[in-house]
């Protein structure tokens, strides 16, 4: 089974490259995956001391970092990047992949409805465009309850995408419930009550393998990456309309201060939750995927920020 590191690839682990410097990257190029591990935990590290006031706590935090300036040879490193966090809107991520892999495969049939629902569901982050997502995929709707025998067809219906993804090594994951704002009803309810998890689950890990396949056009196909990747594009440096949408409320905090930088992103928040998924190119040559989830802070904006902020001045030292 393909696991997050055999995925990377040709991880570089050179001792020689800490004893040089323990704590910083150096020109644009890779750095070996014990640098960046180092990186990643003061980012953490550093993050959970001066949110203290407000209570942060490291097991409120997750972080995974993949350096991608030389795909050949990804390096990757996570501070509890393998921990099942619910992961609201960020799920969606997967089920954008998803859809793009049931059409390449002639499981789907492309329309502009479809097309519309996968552009409300990644750009406005719309949860009724998702549920139509969701539905096509899987082939259930959600609607009243239903018998127990009728109940276990539905369910296995319902866990196309799960398989699918655990199917490529993906651990940790479960993408099987639809996001709601006001809601379940029905045989969502029944679903969940029967369901272990109950709730959507994603790790740091799982999320930043997603998005850094998506970024180097292995999700896929390159063609169908880019049209993905036309969603996930962040205006970071326009006109701030909103201040708490995608592009300005999250890890874009931090990269609005750097010229030149570019973002694709999918971010996620609930009253619990706060999340970004994000990749970044820097007007140096540096590529990376950042991801980051909160728990028990979702009105404080200056985390996702504070580790964007460590990570990017280690990697352009």
């Amino acid at each position: 089974m393909k696991t997050f590191l055999s995925w990377l690839g040709s991880v570089v682990l050179s001792v020689s490259a800490i004893a040089a410097d323990a704590t910083s990257v150096g020109a644009p190029g890779t750095p070996s995956a014990v640098t960046l591990q180092a990186l990643v935990d003061r980012a953490a590290q550093q993050t959970v001391e001066k949110f203290s006031g407000i209570g942060l706590k490291a097991d409120e935090l997750a972080v995974t970092l993949v350096d991608l300036t030389d795909p050949a040879a990804s390096a990757q490193a996570s501070f509890r990047g393998s921990e099942p966090i619910y992961p609201a809107s960020v799920v969606k991520l997967f089920y954008l992949v998803a859809a793009h892999r049931w059409l390449e495969d002639g499981r789907l049939t492309d329309t502009p409805e479809l097309r519309r629902a996968l552009s409300d569901m990644v750009v406005e982050s719309y949860n009724e465009a998702t549920h139509y997502v969701v539905d096509v995929l899987t082939g259930t709707t959600s609607g009243p309850e239903l018998p127990e025998t009728e109940l276990a067809v539905w369910q296995e219906k319902r866990g196309a995408v799960n398989r699918y993804f655990r199917g490529l090594g993906y651990t940790g994951i479960n993408a099987d419930k639809k996001p709601w704002c006001e809601g379940p009803y029905g045989r969502e309810v029944q679903v969940i009550r029967a369901s272990k998890p109950d709730r959507n689950q994603l790790t740091t890990d799982a999320t930043a393998r997603l998005l850094a396949e998506i970024a180097t056009g292995t999700a896929v196909s390159a063609k169908r990456c880019a049209e993905m990747r036309e969603l996930l594009v962040r205006d970071i440096h326009g006109a701030v309309k909103d201040p708490e949408d995608q592009t300005h409320g999250f890890t874009g905090i931090a990269l609005k201060e750097i010229p030149g930088s570019k973002v694709w992103s999918k971010a996620g928040w609930t009253s619990q939750t706060r999340h970004d998924a994000a990749y970044v190119e820097l007007a140096d040559g540096r590529k990376f995927v950042l991801v980051t989830f909160t728990t028990g802070h979702a009105d404080e904006r200056g985390i996702i920020p504070a580790v964007a902020r460590t990570v990017i001045a280690g990697l352009r030292r």
